[in-house]
C-alpha cells in the first residue's frame, strides 16, 4: 500500500465539506502526484471554453477553464458561468490574466505592474468565496508564444503575482500557463516562481510529449496539459502559396485521443489532468481549426473522441464520419472558371441522412500570434453539380487568389463533420 505524504501547503486545509471547494494536492511516497476535492481523488477532465457544458458533463468532463477573470460573470445557458458551473459540478480553473508585451505591456514600467497587482489583487478578493473555482490560473503565455523564455523579468513578476494571490485566497492553489515545453520557460518558472504550484503546458503537434518534456527540464510538481488539440497551423504542410493544410476531421479526433492516452500514460507521475481546445467555436487561421463545435452549435468528431478517452465509451450519437475528401485542387492551382471535382464518401455511425453545406472563402489575410482575435472571411454558399457516385464539380471562381472551400455534413441531430480544402485560382 502507498504512503500518502502531505505536502504542508495552505490549499490542504480545506478537507471534504458539503459543498464543492478548492482543489488540494498531494503527492504519495513514491512522488506521484494527484489532485483532491472533496476528499477523493480528482484527475482533471476538462475542456477550454465555456459553452456547450451539457454536452462536457455528459461527454464525462469534470472542469473547464477560463483566460480572463470577466468570464465568470459571462452568461452560459442564460446563468452566469459560475452559477452553471455549480449545476453542472464542474470545476473551474479560473484564468487572471496577465498582460502581454506584444499587447504593449512592459515588465520594466513600475506603474504598469503596481496595476496589474492591484487588478488582479482585487479580482481574486471578489471571487474568492465562489465555490465553483477549483483553483486559479495565473497568466497564459505572457511570456510570449514564441519567445525563448529567458527574460527573468517576467518569472519573477510571476511570483510577485502568486503571492498576491495566495495572500488573497490561501485556500486555493495557483497554476501558472506556459506556451509549449522549452526548457528555459520551465526552468524560468522553476527556479523564479516557488509560490506556483502547478505549471500548465499549452502544446498541439508535441502535446504527448510535454509530461516528459517537464520532468527532463527538472519540474517536480504537478503539471496540467492546458491546451491540446490538432497540429497547429503553424505546424502543418503549407501549399506553395504559404496556406497550411488543416487536418481532417477524422485526424483531428485521432489526434485528441492519442494525446490524452499519451500524456497521461508519459508524465511520470506529474500529470494530473489536461483541458482540451476549444470547447467551441473560434475563428483561427480557418473556422473550423480549432473549435471543437461549429458556430452553429453542432459538435465535431474531436468531442466523441474526449468522451471516448473520458469514459472509454463512444456517445450514443456520434458525428458523421467523413472517409473521402478529395480534389486535384487540393494545394494546386487552377484557371479561372474551371471546373474543378470533388470526390466525396461520408457514413454516419447510425446510419442518419446527411447534410451537406457547401461554402466558399478566400484564405484568411489577418492571421494574429498566439490565438489574438482574427476577422473571418466572407463565406459564399457554392454551387456543387453531382457528377456520379461520390463525384461533385464546382467552377472555380474568375477572381484570381487564394480560396478554401468548405463541408459541413451534419446528421440533424446535434452533430457534424467540417472539412476544407485551400486551392489557388491562376
Amino acid at each position: 500500500m502507498k504512503t500518502l505524504v502531505p505536502i504542508l501547503l495552505p490549499a490542504l486545509l480545506a478537507t471534504a465539506a458539503a459543498e464543492p471547494g478548492p482543489i488540494t494536492m498531494r503527492r504519495s511516497g513514491n512522488g506521484t502526484w494527484e489532485l483532491m476535492r472533496e476528499g477523493k481523488p480528482y484527475f482533471i477532465r476538462g475542456a477550454g471554453g465555456q459553452r456547450n457544458l451539457d454536452v462536457l458533463v455528459e461527454s464525462g468532463g469534470n472542469s473547464l477553464r477560463t483566460w480572463g477573470i470577466d468570464s465568470l460573470a459571462e452568461k452560459t445557458d442564460g446563468k452566469p458561468l459560475v452559477q452553471r458551473a455549480r449545476e453542472l459540478d464542474l470545476t473551474i480553473a479560473a484564468g487572471l490574466w496577465v498582460g502581454h508585451e506584444r499587447h504593449g505591456f512592459n515588465y520594466s514600467d513600475a506603474a504598469q505592474l503596481e496595476t496589474q497587482r492591484k487588478t488582479i489583487r482585487a479580482a481574486v478578493a471578489k471571487w474568492k468565496h465562489e465555490p465553483a473555482i477549483g483553483f486559479w490560473g495565473l497568466g497564459n503565455e505572457m511570456e510570449g508564444p514564441t519567445a525563448d523564455g529567458k527574460d527573468p523579468r517576467i518569472w519573477k513578476e510571476l511570483e510577485v503575482l502568486a503571492k498576491i494571490v495566495k495572500e488573497e485566497d490561501p485556500s486555493r492553489l495557483v497554476m501558472t500557463v506556459i506556451a509549449g515545453a522549452a526548457r528555459a520557460k520551465i526552468e524560468g518558472v522553476k527556479d523564479h516562481c516557488p509560490s506556483i504550484d502547478i505549471l500548465g503546458v499549452n502544446a498541439y503537434a508535441s502535446a504527448a510529449g510535454a509530461g516528459k518534456a517537464v520532468k527532463d527540464a527538472g519540474w517536480n510538481r504537478p503539471f496540467v496539459l492546458t491546451e491540446f488539440g490538432p497540429s497547429g497551423h503553424w505546424e502543418v504542410a503549407k501549399t506553395s502559396w504559404g496556406a497550411p493544410i488543416e487536418p481532417s476531421s477524422r485526424d483531428k479526433a485521432a489526434k485528441y485521443y492519442s494525446t490524452q492516452q499519451l500524456v497521461t500514460e508519459e508524465s511520470h507521475g506529474l500529470c494530473v489532468g489536461s483541458y482540451a481546445f476549444l470547447w467551441g467555436q473560434k475563428q483561427e487561421c480557418t473556422a473550423t481549426w480549432y473549435g471543437m463545435f461549429l458556430k452553429s452549435g453542432e459538435k465535431l468528431p474531436s468531442v466523441d473522441a474526449m468522451s471516448r478517452a473520458w469514459t472509454g465509451k463512444w456517445p450514443a450519437n456520434r458525428c458523421p464520419r467523413v472517409e473521402t475528401f478529395s480534389s486535384p485542387a487540393k494545394g494546386n492551382s487552377v484557371r479561372p472558371g474551371e471546373s474543378v471535382a470533388v470526390t466525396l464518401d461520408v457514413a454516419d455511425p447510425e446510419g442518419d441522412k446527411v447534410e451537406l453545406q457547401w461554402t466558399l472563402a478566400g484564405e484568411s489575410t489577418d492571421r494574429q500570434t498566439g490565438g489574438d482575435a482574427e476577422r473571418a472571411p466572407e463565406e459564399k454558399k457554392l454551387t456543387m453539380e453531382s457528377a456520379g457516385t461520390n463525384q461533385w464539380t464546382f467552377k472555380a471562381p474568375s477572381k484570381p487568389g487564394a480560396y478554401r472551400v468548405f463541408l459541413v455534413v451534419r446528421d440533424g441531430r446535434g452533430a457534424a463533420s467540417a472539412e476544407n480544402i485551400p486551392f489557388q485560382v491562376r
